[in-house]
C-alpha cells in the first residue's frame, strides 16, 4: 500500500477526534524468547494500519487538526549491525507521510506537550500493559502547569472504537492481499495433503510435523512473512483436540488428518480448516460426514448476505448438520426427536 492510503486513514481517523482531540497509538514491543533472542517480531495492527512502518519501539500521535507525529528508534549504525536497518526520525516523514518524527527517546518529553491544550485524548484501552499508567503520567505533568494556564484533557476514550469500525470495511488493497493470503495458504494446504499420501504410497513413516514443514514451506515460498496462527495439524483422533499443534503423531493408512492453517502477507491473516483422508481416499463413512460437513458449510454460505442477521449462517449450517446426524443415524430420532428437536435440546453437542 502506498502512503496516500495509510494518510487517508490517519485524516480519517484525526476527523473524529474533535478539532482539539488527540489520539496515541504505540506498536507491539518486543518479546524475549531466551536470554539470548526474541520472538519473531509482530507489529500492532492498529499502529500497521495507520502507517505501514512495521518496526518495532515506535509510537504514532494524531492530532484533531489532521497532524500526525511518529516517534520511532533513531539511527544507530552499531545496533543496524546487530538488528537490521532502521529507517529513523530524519528519513520517516518522506518515507512514511506524517507530518513530524522524533526519537522515541523524546516520547517522555515531548507528549506532555502535545497533550497540553487538548479536551481529550484516546488511545487504545486494555491492550497495551503499562499505557494507561504511562498517559496517566504525562497527564499529570499537565495538571501541574494548569496554574500557569495550560489545560489538561478531561476526557479519556477508547480509540478501538474508531479503529475498529474503519477496519470492518477493507478497501480493494486489502482485499487484494486478503486473497493472495488466502491463495498461499491454499497451495500450503495442497501440498501437505499431497506429501502424506505420497509418503503412504512409498511405505515411509509420516508424522505430523512433515505435514507442518509442507505447510511452513509453501507460506514463505509464497513471500508470506510468517503464518498467521500457530499450525494445527492433528492425524486420527487428534483432530479432538481443538487447539492441538502440530507433533510427533504418526499419520496412518485409512485415517483422517486435520489441518487448520493459515499464512500472514503484509499484516492480513488468513485461516484455512480442511479434513481429508491421509491416503487421498474417503472410506464410504468418511465420505458421508465429509459431505454432510460440506452441505453445512455451503448452507451457511448461502445465508451470508447483505441484510441477513450475524446468526443467520450459523443456524443454517446448525440445522443442516442436525438432520444430517439423524439421515446418517450419528442421532437416534426414536430418542432425541426431530430435525428441530435436536437444535431445541442441542443434542448435536452430544456426538
Amino acid at each position: 500500500m502506498n502512503n496516500t492510503t495509510y494518510s487517508e486513514r490517519r485524516a480519517r481517523v484525526a476527523a473524529q477526534l474533535g478539532k482539539d482531540g488527540i489520539a496515541i497509538v504505540p506498536t507491539a514491543p518486543e518479546r524475549p524468547r531466551n536470554r539470548d533472542s526474541d520472538f519473531i517480531y509482530r507489529h500492532d495492527s492498529y499502529f500497521y494500519y495507520l502507517t505501514g512502518f512495521a518496526e518495532p519501539n515506535a509510537w504514532l500521535v494524531i492530532t484533531g487538526d489532521g497532524k500526525s507525529t511518529l516517534f520511532c528508534a533513531p539511527k544507530d549504525l552499531e545496533r543496524e549491525i546487530w538488528d537490521g536497518f532502521r529507517l529513523g526520525p530524519d528519513a520517516a516523514p518522506a518515507a512514511l507521510g506524517v507530518d513530524a518524527a522524533h526519537s522515541v527517546n523524546e516520547l517522555d518529553a515531548q507528549m506532555p506537550k502535545l497533550l497540553e491544550n487538548r479536551d481529550a485524548v484516546w488511545y487504545p484501552f486494555a491492550i497495551h500493559e503499562g499505557l494507561e499508567a504511562r498517559v496517566g503520567g504525562w497527564l499529570n505533568q499537565v495538571r501541574a502547569r494548569v496554574r500557569y494556564g495550560a489545560l489538561c484533557p478531561e476526557q479519556q476514550r477508547d480509540l478501538c472504537a474508531i479503529l475498529d469500525e474503519m477496519r470492518l470495511v477493507k478497501d480493494a488493497q486489502e482485499q487484494d492481499t486478503m486473497r493472495r493470503a488466502a491463495q498461499i495458504s491454499a497451495r500450503g494446504h495442497v501440498r501437505a495433503m499431497k506429501l502424506a499420501s505420497r509418503m503412504l504410497r512409498e511405505g515411509k513413516d509420516v508424522r505430523e510435523f512433515h505435514l507442518d514443514a509442507e505447510l511452513l514451506h509453501e507460506f514463505r515460498l509464497g513471500g508470506s512473512q510468517y503464518s498467521a496462527y500457530g499450525s494445527i495439524v492433528a492425524a486420527g483422533a487428534n483432530a479432538c483436540v481443538l487447539h492441538y499443534r502440530a507433533d510427533a503423531a504418526p499419520i496412518k493408512e485409512g485415517e483422517l488428518v486435520l489441518i487448520d492453517a493459515g499464512c500472514e502477507l503484509d499484516g492480513y491473516a488468513s485461516d484455512i480448516t480442511r479434513t481429508f483422508p491421509a491416503n487421498g481416499k474417503f472410506s464410504g463413512p468418511q465420505r458421508a460426514l465429509y459431505d454432510l460437513v460440506l452441505a453445512s458449510q455451503e448452507a451457511a454460505v448461502a445465508a451470508t448476505k447483505a441484510g441477513a442477521r450475524f446468526t443467520d449462517p450459523h443456524e443454517a449450517s446448525v440445522k443442516v448438520l442436525a438432520q444430517g446426524m439423524l439421515d446418517v443415524g450419528l442421532l437416534d430420532k426414536n430418542k432425541v426427536g426431530g430435525v428441530d428437536d435436536v437444535i431445541d435440546k442441542r443434542a448435536y453437542f452430544q456426538i
